[in-house]
């Protein structure tokens, strides 16, 4: 089965390009011109993936992703003409799967989309609840929120994303390649001492005691591995 794209973009001309461009692909795409069709067409399409512009008319892209990310975990991936690491942390933030910067060629987009696809294909959304209970602290998957006793807990963006991964794996042994591919995107060019340095700081947050953890546990010379309380 083809797999759907929502392409949202107020330019006609790069609308009907991008279009063409993933049918040709294979992709079945939906257009929207502006905010408002957007929210729409998401909700009657249902796609697997939003290629989602900044400057949108009606509805800002940003309210957009705001609007989205409050109902679905659908990857979104940003389209902007600006530049800004301010505009693209803010993207990313709100919940958005990745930034492209305009222009871009499709070879990019097409190599960033599928990324996306990949590492939101392995467990369906619907094996984790929208909010689950840890013990110590509470997830608020669609609201991109850590709580303990109610209180919103103070969280990078990143280990948020890897708390939410992990969380889609239960019991699952995952290397810290993996991580890095899943998480943090294919064209990543750190270490994988990032992974432990952002699964220290988690630990910090979700164990009783981060030096004795409970829950996500070490694999050693493999990877990690989250166990849920019982």
């Amino acid at each position: 089965m083809a797999r759907s794209i929502l392409v949202v973009e107020d330019e006609p001309t790069l609308r009907e390009t991008l279009a063409e461009s993933l049918e040709a692909e294979g992709f079945e795409v939906t257009q929207a011109a502006d905010g408002r069709r957007a929210l729409e067409a998401f909700r009657q399409a249902k796609p697997d993936l939003i290629l989602l512009d900044l400057m949108l008319p009606e509805i800002s892209g940003l309210e957009v992703a705001r609007t989205i990310r409050a109902e679905s975990r659908v990857p979104i991936i940003m389209l902007t003409a600006r530049d800004s690491e301010i505009d693209k942390v803010v993207g990313l933030e709100l919940g958005a799967d990745d930034y492209v910067t305009k222009p871009f060629s499709m070879r990019e987009l097409s190599a960033r989309l599928r990324a996306v696809l990949r590492r939101t294909e392995l467990v369906p959304d619907t094996t984790v609840p929208a909010l689950v209970d840890l013990g110590r602290v509470q997830i608020d998957l669609a609201g991109h929120r850590i709580l303990r006793g109610g209180e919103e807990l103070p969280v990078k963006p990143k280990v948020f994303e890897l708390l939410a991964f992990l969380l889609r794996h239960p019991g699952q042994v995952i290397t810290r390649d993996q991580l890095l591919e899943r998480v943090w995107g294919y064209d990543y060019a750190g270490e994988t001492r990032t992974v432990d340095v952002h699964v220290h700081w988690l630990r910090a947050v979700i164990e009783d005691d981060s030096s004795r953890p409970a829950l996500l546990k070490t694999v050693r010379g493999v990877g990690y591995v989250l166990r849920r309380p019982e």
